[in-house]
């Protein structure tokens, strides 16, 4: 089957098809094109799991990494094998609930690294060497229209796995996003310019492009207040290229107008003088992001509330509905904050007025 008649799943179905794989012991692998987030959906799954990951790079491995090395057993008087340390045992696995083996850039590793791996993936083991029994399996790799180092994956190989295309998926992105406390400036700015989450092109010569792993790494490089424009455009423009490195600048320079998200949730501020939305995308993010510190800081909790009811009434009084329904989605579904609506003064009209969107975001 060719990539493009490939089933795709955005990261929400496949992992719930991956969770199944693992409860069945089936062995999995994840396709998909490059910095799409197929390593941290599966350490995701992993961590829901209690577990423990391991991951194999074999593309960057020899066949010894996986098989061992042979040692002459003098208590014994016959050759013997020394299994890998990378492959766990079973003092490790007593540990955890589940042990995730990994092994990535499958089909980058070269013929000898995929003949060992097939005799584990197959048995559950090599020679005297056996998984323990909590161990699941799962293999990723990069399509071959993806112009990557690969290999064609032997035919036997290929069907001792269940196969999963991921794609690229902008609201299975945010909610990750948020959950990871991602730039506010990222997040505000792809939230407004969805398309620009991710522009690869296999054909394309450009060494820098976007792709979800490309713009956590711009939240990690400008996580600094005091890095001058032009070092921050020349960090942009070399993590996801030059055009959106202008664009996403652009909004950081007005999204830095805006009111501190902290004298919003005190009340020292109440209105709004920039209407540029994007701004106000980071803005809204920037505030739940603050109301999800506070709980984690163990605010008291009347003063937690005093901070959101400021957010709703801030949100109702400057923002079109859009930007309410994203905000009150953030703090009340994927941050779960603990509001109760009788600590709260405007939560009646909140309600009245958008009740019904918000219940309708969340199906």
């Amino acid at each position: 089957m060719s990539d493009s008649e490939a089933r795709q799943l955005t990261a929400k179905e496949v992992r719930s098809s991956i969770l199944r794989c693992f409860e069945t012991q089936r062995p999995a692998f994840l396709w998909g094109p490059p910095g799409i987030g197929k390593s941290d959906l599966v350490q995701g799954i992993c961590n829901e799991m209690g577990g423990y990951m391991i991951d194999l790079r074999l593309g960057q491995m020899e066949p010894t990494d996986i098989r061992g090395i042979p040692f002459y057993n003098k208590d014994i008087g016959k050759m013997d094998w020394a299994p890998p340390i990378d492959l766990p045992d079973e003092e490790l696995a007593a540990q955890y609930p589940v042990v995730v083996l990994f092994l990535d850039e499958m089909n980058s590793a070269p013929p000898s690294v995929l003949a060992s791996a097939y005799q584990l993936i197959l048995n559950r083991g090599m020679g005297k060497y056996k998984l323990p029994d909590n161990v699941v399996m799962i293999a990723a790799g990069n399509r071959d229209s993806d112009k990557g180092v690969s290999f064609r994956m032997p035919t036997p190989l290929a069907n001792r796995f269940v196969h999963f295309e991921q794609k690229v998926d902008f609201e299975s992105w945010f909610e990750w996003a948020i959950e990871n406390k991602i730039h506010k400036d990222v997040v505000g700015y792809l939230q407004f310019a969805k398309q620009d989450l991710y522009d690869f092109n296999p054909k394309s010569s450009s060494r820098a492009f976007a792709t979800p792993r490309s713009w956590t790494f711009v939240s990690q490089l400008i996580d600094d207040d005091h890095l001058d424009a032009k070092t921050v455009t020349d960090l942009v423009a070399g993590t996801v290229g030059e055009g959106l490195a202008l664009k996403f600048v652009a909004h950081r320079k007005v999204a830095g107008k805006m009111p501190n998200p902290a004298d919003i949730l005190t009340g020292k501020v109440k209105t709004l003088d920039i209407n540029e939305i994007s701004a106000m995308f980071s803005l809204t993010v920037s505030m739940c992001y603050e109301l999800k510190d506070a709980v984690d800081n163990k605010l008291p909790n009347d003063e937690f509330h005093k901070m959101a009811d400021y957010f709703f009434r801030y949100m109702m009084d400057n923002f079109e509905t859009e930007l309410v329904i994203l905000g009150a989605k953030i703090a009340l579904t994927t941050y779960n904050l603990p509001i109760l609506p009788t600590k709260l003064k405007n939560f009646d009209e909140f309600h009245k007025k958008y009740g019904r969107y918000i219940i309708n975001a969340s199906d």
